[in-house]
């Protein structure tokens, strides 16, 4: 099982190499398979030791190899967070068909929550991309169910749509981006009605506790506090709670009434 941990951890961070790219080229309509990887600044091809997960950049110093030009520590990041998001889902789910499921989930939102933290948007591609492999699995038998999904993709994303819109009209300002909301319906196919509610709830408490964190600290710095913030990340890691342990959170919460 060790040696799983350490397989699933090097797919992780080759496949958040990959998502460096994704992250980049997406939102700037460029390919994601061509021109191969160079250096954004030198436009030198990279070569496979320049390509190396996490060890290159460190071994590196965080510095191209041919025009010295500083890479931003967030790619080993990105890099490191996947590799340790495979390990996790494969601790959880073992070795099986839904443990690929949850992957293609969690691989989704990591590219989604970087391009939403530098673009504030959610690039449709990813979202039908995203709603047509849960769909797939679970037309397959492989997922949580047909009927599950579609319930969850519906609820979560039909009825997020319905409250925003009704909390706009009291507020008449925009409060939830198009993007969120598809996020919300694309994140209930592949967790279904409970779970996926259950992120709506876990993306709202994630979302306060930053914003009041970010409050204080603008107090304490003096600073302007900034009050447009990406939901995206929020919704992610509501998810990624609901992934890794919501039916013990679940569990938890009915045992208080039963």
């Amino acid at each position: 099982m060790g040696m799983y941990y350490i397989y699933f951890f090097i797919f992780g961070i080759i496949f958040g190499s990959f998502f460096n790219v994704c992250i980049y080229r997406i939102p700037n309509k460029q390919s994601i398979s061509n021109p191969p990887s160079h250096c954004y600044n030198c436009k030198t091809r990279l070569r496979p030791l320049d390509l190396v997960p996490v060890l290159s950049w460190t071994f590196l110093g965080g510095k191209c190899r041919y025009c010295k030009q500083k890479i931003p520590p967030r790619y080993a990041l990105v890099e490191l967070l996947t590799g340790i998001l495979f390990v996790l889902v494969y601790k959880v789910y073992g070795l099986n068909t839904i443990t690929l499921y949850y992957l293609l989930l969690v691989s989704l939102l990591v590219i989604i929550t970087f391009i939403d933290i530098d673009h504030y948007i959610i690039p449709d591609g990813l979202i039908i991309f995203g709603s047509i492999g849960a769909l797939a699995f679970n037309i397959l038998g492989q997922g949580i169910g047909l009927k599950e999904s579609l319930l969850g993709g519906l609820i979560c994303g039909g009825g997020t749509l319905v409250l925003i819109y009704l909390i706009e009209l009291l507020v008449k300002k925009e409060v939830m981006g198009g993007g969120d909301i598809k996020l919300f319906g694309m994140v209930g196919l592949f967790l279904g009605m409970k779970y996926g509610l259950l992120t709506v709830l876990l993306s709202v408490y994630v979302g306060a506790i930053y914003g009041v964190c970010t409050i204080i600290y603008s107090k304490i710095k003096n600073k302007e506090y900034n009050s447009m913030i990406p939901y995206g990340p929020f919704i992610s890691i509501g998810t990624l709670i609901n992934v890794l342990c919501g039916t013990s959170i679940i569990d938890w919460y009915m045992s208080l009434f039963l």
